[in-house]
């Protein structure tokens, strides 16, 4: 990976949490000054915006190295099941469910959008740069591409279906990598500003986004109902609730991602056989279960702030893994990816227009396809961070589906290739 600086200067977890929690706090330090200069600035870049671009620059100048730490694994497998239990407990599961079809509408064209895109965009580099999208055996650029359609598709579980099918060669599978690191965090980068001025782009939509506006507000008014000051035992058993559920999805997913591999190997094309699959699934349900008992009253006493603090962090690891220089290595790579997002950007927006869908739906359904479960909910949060539950639920569809659409994908670029 290209860096400015040849090794990083802080190779340590222990200080690169530290750098990532001081990038935080002064964002939301600032964020919430007085100081009309700090506020001006706010209200053009938001706050959950920067939480991801500054660690991504840290990282370009060699301060950081997403590379070689491992703050992202533990920030995915730890911090994000327990920021949605924390964030599930006092969710309004049926106001969720009369949000209405669009967002499944919305998520489904993004699916479409990806599963044509990349031969799209690698039938529109063919023309003026035939040379490099062609290649054969392990390096034919199709079998790379095949990689980043699994995981626009439902992420990392779907990549790695696609890697083993198609068998791409190490070389190729880095580059991509690479491409699909860069361009779906800058596309995520869109999405977080985007939700930021949502209101506009809903006028242009011609969208009603009453419902999500009902949910919010219903929210809202149950959380001021519950207030109180944490008591130190608030605050243990917000943390033990939300780390003993994680705890127990990672028992389930130690037991049923294997069990199922063993003796159910087709169900692997739904990524059924993915421990991390289950680790969210079990967190997430684990959460809204605790949303119909008593245990939900510990919104009152700030469970959405803890999960909201832990998806922050997962937000700053996974910026720290862009690094923006990289682009310059692979140009050309670059080129079909950004067409690709470009082709998938557009057709949601289509579809959008004509259904009158808010944007909330295009941007939670767009990143359930391309960030999947780690990143959905990160955009819902966005808007809301009682909302979050939705990026998740539609993250799970994207697993069901990835590696179908995905190979569907991979055989339409290699008959272009």
């Amino acid at each position: 990976m290209f860096n400015i600086l040849a090794a990083p200067v802080f190779t340590n977890d222990a200080v690169v949490l530290g750098i990532l929690l001081l990038i935080l706090a002064a964002i939301f330090i600032t964020s919430n000054s007085d100081n009309p200069k700090w506020q001006k600035f706010y209200t053009f870049v938001p706050s959950l915006l920067l939480c991801y671009f500054i660690p991504s620059i840290f990282n370009s100048l060699g301060v950081i190295s997403g590379e070689e730490s491992n703050l992202y694994f533990v920030a995915s497998r730890y911090l994000l099941p327990a920021s949605l239990v924390l964030l599930t407990l006092s969710i309004d599961f049926k106001g969720i469910i009369g949000l209405g079809p669009k967002a499944i509408i919305m998520f489904l064209a993004g699916t479409v959008g990806i599963t044509i895109g990349g031969p799209l965009a690698l039938l529109t580099v063919s023309y003026f740069a035939p040379e490099m999208t062609g290649g054969a055996g392990p390096e034919a650029l199709w079998r790379g591409l095949s990689t980043v359609a699994g995981s626009w598709i439902g992420g990392g579980a779907n990549q790695t279906a696609m890697y083993e099918v198609f068998n791409p060669s190490d070389d190729l599978f880095s580059a991509m990598v690479t491409v699909d690191i860069i361009v779906a965090n800058i596309w995520l980068g869109f999405l977080l500003y985007g939700a930021g001025i949502s209101e506009k782009i809903d006028n242009w939509f011609n969208a009603d986004a009453s419902p999500i506006t009902e949910l919010r507000k219903k929210i809202e008014d149950y959380k001021a109902s519950i207030a109180k000051i944490p008591t130190l035992a608030d605050i243990t058993t917000i943390v033990a609730v939300a780390f003993v559920v994680t705890a127990i999805g990672h028992l389930g997913a130690d037991f049923m991602a294997p069990w199922i591999g063993e003796n159910f190997p087709y169900l692997s094309n739904l990524s059924l056989d993915s421990r991390f699959f289950w680790i969210i699934v079990i967190a997430t349900t684990g959460g809204l279960a605790l949303s119909f008992t008593p245990a939900r009253k510990l919104e009152g006493a700030g469970a959405s702030k803890f999960g909201s603090l832990f998806l922050y962090v997962l937000v700053a690891t996974i910026g720290m893994k862009m690094n923006v220089l990289a682009i310059f290595e692979n140009p050309g790579f670059f080129l079909i990816g950004l067409l690709w997002i470009i082709i998938h950007v557009t057709i949601l927006f289509v579809v959008a227009k004509i259904i009158n869908a808010p944007f909330f739906f295009v941007a939670v359904g767009s990143q359930a396809n391309v960030g999947g479960a780690a990143s959905a909910p990160i955009v819902a949060s966005a808007f809301h961070p009682a909302l979050a539950p939705v990026g998740v639920l539609l993250a799970v569809m994207g697993y069901a589906l990835g590696t179908y659409a995905a190979y569907l994908c991979a055989i339409m670029m290699k008959f272009v290739g």
